[in-house]
Parts: structure tokens; C-alpha cells; sequence
């Protein structure tokens, strides 16, 4: 497919898990790729990978401005443009919360939002000229609670809600903004360890679909809210959770 030949993507936690099956999916795809997180070694080697010509690697820490209006600066000045930018970075602290420390709640904030926020802002001026869309990676966890996660429960709520906002904000230009919300996600490689096979099996109780999602899957949800067969789709939240978030949450009864 080549939806998005011509085309720039910036995609935030590049460097592995679901922001790295999305740059292979947008690269596979036809687009220019800019591959922005913080270990160097690992965007290098995705960035030869999938060919240079098309993906530029920007080292850049997404709770840092400077950081993130930089890459925006580079990827216009190899590019020239940006179409699509995927706010994918954030991290999760599990911790009871009388545990949680306040610099744990001020570092996931900062990853898992603040992030979202200064993408958004320093790629707008760009974005208005291309009339892009803006793709932000929330959570399942943002959408109800979970034990030991209220920090992450309030930041992926906090990114499920600036979306709905900045649609609005930014349909006057065209602009289109949007949210997926991933539950479990893992390759196929770590799904064979012993733990998170048997991780899977306790998410298998209260979802209606077996097995779990890879990278692959979040990309291809991505790849179709940017493209122009959601042209007229924003503010949304798509859950790609195998049904989690569709149940009532009480026990199986039979």
C-alpha cells in the first residue's frame, strides 16, 4: 500500500514496542518516517533498517520542549513538511498509591501528557499547511481504573480528554485529532516467556477476544486514522483491547 507516499510522520517512542511497529507500518506504507526517542543506538539501527533516505532518528526526550521543537525543526528541514504526527512516549508507574511519590506523579504527567501537549504545539504551524492529523497513544487504563496505576489512570485519561479538546481546537484548520487505546500489546517473542503467558491467560478472563495485540495491530489503527479513509472521523477514541473496555467488569459467571 502507498497511502502515505509523499508524506511525513513523526512518531514519538520510536525506538521499540508500539511506536516502532507504527514507524514500520507508516514506512511500509510509502511515508518519510522521523524516528524520535532517546536511546540513540536503537533509532540508528531502525533508521537503517527501514532505509535512510526515507527516516531520519532524532534523539529527543518528549518531557523536554527544547527537545521535541527541535525535532520538529529537523524534520521540516529534511522533509519539508509534516503531515502526521503519532504522540506515542509514555511510561506507567506500578505502585500502590500511598507509594507514589510525587516525582513519580510529575514524571508520568510529563511523559504521558505534557508530551502530547508540546508535540502538538510545536508541529501546529505545519501541521495547518498540510492539514495533518494528530494520532495521540493513550491506554485502556485511560478509560477506567486499575489497581496500583492512578498515576498512568490520570494521565491516559488526561490524553483521552486534550484530544477531544484539541479536536476542536484544530478542526477550524482541517485538522484532524484522534486517540487509540491499546490494552495489552507484546510481540510474539515475549509472549512465549512463561509470565506473560500466563499475563495474557488473566486478561483472557475479562475480554471477549483471546490472545493479544502486537505492535502491528496498534499501527494498523494508526495508519487508518491518519489516512484519508477517516477523513472525516476526529475527537475519537478507538480502544484496540480485544473487548476489555466492553465489559461490565464482573466476573465470569459461568
Amino acid at each position: 500500500m502507498d497511502r502515505f507516499n509523499g508524506k511525513t510522520v513523526v512518531v514519538t517512542g520510536a525506538s521499540s514496542g508500539i511506536g516502532e511497529g507504527i514507524a514500520r507500518r507508516f514506512a511500509a506504507e510509502g511515508a518519510n518516517v522521523v524516528l524520535a526517542a532517546r536511546r540513540k543506538e536503537r533509532l540508528d539501527a531502525l533508521a537503517a533498517e527501514l532505509g535512510t533516505q526515507r527516516t531520519l532518528a532524532v534523539v529527543t526526550d518528549v518531557t523536554n520542549q527544547e527537545d521535541i521543537e527541535s525535532a520538529v525543526r529537523s524534520t521540516v528541514d529534511r522533509f519539508g513538511r509534516i503531515d502526521v504526527l503519532v504522540s506515542n512516549a509514555g511510561s506507567a508507574v506500578l505502585k500502590e498509591f500511598e507509594e507514589t511519590t510525587l516525582a513519580d506523579w510529575r514524571f508520568t504527567m510529563s511523559t504521558d501528557v505534557e508530551s502530547c501537549f508540546l508535540g502538538a504545539q510545536a508541529a501546529l504551524p505545519h501541521l495547518k499547511l498540510s492539514r495533518g492529523s494528530v494520532i495521540n497513544i493513550a491506554s485502556a487504563s485511560g478509560l477506567g481504573g486499575d489497581r496500583r496505576l492512578t498515576a498512568y489512570n490520570a494521565a491516559k485519561g488526561a490524553v483521552v480528554n486534550f484530544t477531544r479538546g484539541l479536536a476542536f481546537d484544530l478542526g477550524q484548520f482541517g485538522i484532524r485529532v484522534n486517540t487509540v487505546a491499546p490494552s495489552l500489546t507484546m510481540d510474539d517473542q515475549r509472549a512465549t516467556v512463561p509470565e506473560y503467558g500466563a499475563l495474557i491467560e488473566r486478561f483472557n478472563e475479562r475480554r471477549a477476544l483471546r490472545g493479544y495485540a502486537t505492535p502491528a495491530d496498534i499501527a494498523g489503527s494508526v495508519t487508518f486514522l491518519a489516512s484519508d479513509d477517516a477523513r472525516f472521523i476526529t475527537g475519537t477514541v478507538l480502544p484496540v483491547d480485544g473487548g476489555i473496555t466492553a465489559a461490565s467488569g464482573q466476573p465470569n459467571l459461568f
